[in-house]
């Protein structure tokens, strides 16, 4: 008896390893168009309804893209630093340009601690609005070290090519952690731009997932993808049903991790 009581004890103690080893993360990209409703004048901002979108999701990690920080148009008000506020979120900024007496780019919203942050200037052979990738690294609820980045890619193919290479190679560099990208890519499913990210990533998709514009989206430009070394399975993948805050969908994924 007494070693039948050990094995199913054994096996127990195994099972909860097995499950607790196995850790899934929340992932929400959304262009904000700099929290202007579409929908209002030129000017008007709503910062909470953004904030709103995020809290409802329960992202652990938020990419954002088209954020201004003491920018004239939305009130020169630090907008990350006011969205990091209303979600109670730690938060990065990365600068593309100057604009309008303050600064426009890309930031990263998180629940996870942040440890490190980078931004990247992207490759731009053809001139134009200079792109970037915010790049942080945060720790895991189990500890892992994730990398995690977003990005607004630039509407020129030749520069998009360029920047999908840089990110490739990037996440090529840093295999042995978890790298998640995010972002409005600016390019379709079947472009130039994405199977080349595809050589690096595994990219989370539905049969029917457009997400711009806001109203009957007819074009699927945000993405969320993970590495192939570390992704165990895509458990959720959500065009969130939001039509007021911005010109684009949120995009909400879940990722089951490998052990």
């Amino acid at each position: 008896m007494l070693r039948i009581v050990i094995s199913v004890w054994t096996i127990c103690v195994f099972s909860i390893f097995t499950v607790s080893a196995q850790e899934t993360i929340k992932i929400l990209s959304y262009n904000i168009h700099h929290g202007n409703p579409p929908s209002e004048k030129a000017g008007y901002i709503d910062l909470p309804a953004i904030a709103n979108v995020i809290n409802e999701s329960k992202a652990d990690i938020i990419g954002l893209q088209e954020v201004d920080v003491n920018v004239e148009r939305s009130g020169d008000v630090d907008q990350i630093k006011e969205l990091a506020k209303l979600t109670d979120t730690e938060y990065y900024f990365a600068k593309g340009i100057d604009l309008q007496g303050g600064e426009y780019g890309v930031a990263v919203l998180s629940k996870l601690p942040i440890t490190h942050a980078e931004n990247f200037l992207l490759p731009m052979p053809k001139d134009g609005e200079q792109r970037v990738l915010a790049s942080v690294t945060v720790e895991s609820n189990s500890g892992r070290e994730v990398v995690f980045m977003t990005t607004h890619l630039d509407l020129y193919e030749e520069n998009r090519n360029a920047q999908a290479e840089f990110i490739r190679d990037y996440a090529h560099q840093n295999r042995n952690k978890v790298v998640i990208l995010t972002g409005d890519l600016n390019d379709k499913p079947n472009s130039e731009t994405i199977q080349t990210l595809d050589k690096a990533f595994v990219r989370s998709k539905i049969a029917n997932g457009p997400t711009f514009p806001q109203v009957n989206p007819k074009r699927e430009i945000d993405y969320v993808m993970i590495n192939k070394e570390t992704v165990h399975e895509v458990k959720s993948h959500i065009v969130w049903e939001e039509e007021y805050a911005s010109d684009h969908r949120p995009l909400y994924v879940e990722f089951l991790l490998e052990d």
